[in-house]
């Protein structure tokens, strides 16, 4: 299919762009150094309260039962995780198309054959790329508990969880791509894009101040209120369902964008 492979083209071409400059490197690193940093220490937490817990067991048998890793390691990482990915995906997708349109050469790209659809979904499955990059290197740390851990975590719990990082991380960057479409600028593409994750973030605060239709609708527009069930184990189909209209609606709107922007260049 010429369309999917124009769309590969642009996506290798985006990766090739990527590590040449820091900001890919940037990115990966900073998501292992500060989802490490929070993963060990929720572990050390663990292994403290476990045991205070052996020291009481005689008196409180009932403490041990409370001692699990999914509730006191891995989902309080999980949840930390899309804090991460708050500060780090504004920076991973801010030049995607506005680098192109600071250095005109987005008048190449729509000026020729391939379609803005290829362009669009090329870029977005760099970031992909990327992002999954990022799930794979925290790996190492379900793989710490799946080892040493005693019971070990529910399989289906973490794919569960990643699934839910997953579809959180390709929201971020349709999100991103769409402001980073908006404007020339990186550094306003990259704030552009901050502000509009951090409000799809704390919409659920908002909602705790409401009532009635206005509350409903705002909790579901809460991105953390989708995300928190798939760390629970719980694959909703509301959740799919949401996570995937944003994608859609993202890469729609930039293309929408570069569509505007092909008129124009012609």
């Amino acid at each position: 299919m010429k369309w999917f492979r124009n769309a590969i083209a642009i996506a290798g071409r985006e990766l090739g762009a990527m590590f040449v400059s820091p900001i890919a490197y940037v990115c990966l690193s900073g998501f292992a150094v500060l989802s490490g940093w929070i993963f060990f220490n929720l572990l050390a937490r663990f292994l403290q309260v476990s045991g205070i817990y052996m020291q009481l067991a005689a008196q409180r048998p009932d403490l041990l039962a409370q001692l699990n890793l999914i509730d006191m390691v891995l989902q309080p990482t999980f949840l930390n995780m899309t804090v991460i990915l708050l500060l780090l995906f504004p920076l991973l997708t801010m030049r995607l198309l506005s680098e192109e349109r600071a250095r005109h050469t987005d008048e190449l790209l729509l000026t020729s054959p391939i379609s803005t659809g290829s362009i669009v979904f090329g870029k977005f499955l760099a970031v992909a790329v990327v992002y999954i990059g990022m799930l794979a290197m925290s790996f190492s740390y379900v793989a710490v508990l799946m080892i040493y851990g005693s019971p070990p975590p529910a399989l289906s719990e973490i794919a569960s969880a990643y699934l839910g990082l997953l579809l959180m991380g390709l929201t971020f960057g349709a999100i991103g791509l769409f402001t980073s479409s908006l404007t020339s600028n990186q550094i306003v593409a990259a704030v552009s894009c901050f502000v509009v994750l951090l409000l799809f973030y704390v919409i659920d605060w908002m909602a705790m101040s409401t009532s009635g239709t206005t509350r409903d609708v705002l909790e579901y527009l809460s991105l953390v209120r989708k995300y928190q069930d798939f760390v629970k184990g719980i694959v909703d189909v509301r959740g799919l369902v949401y996570f995937s209209s944003i994608v859609a609606l993202g890469l729609f709107l930039s293309k929408a964008s570069l569509d505007t922007l092909r008129v124009r260049s012609n």
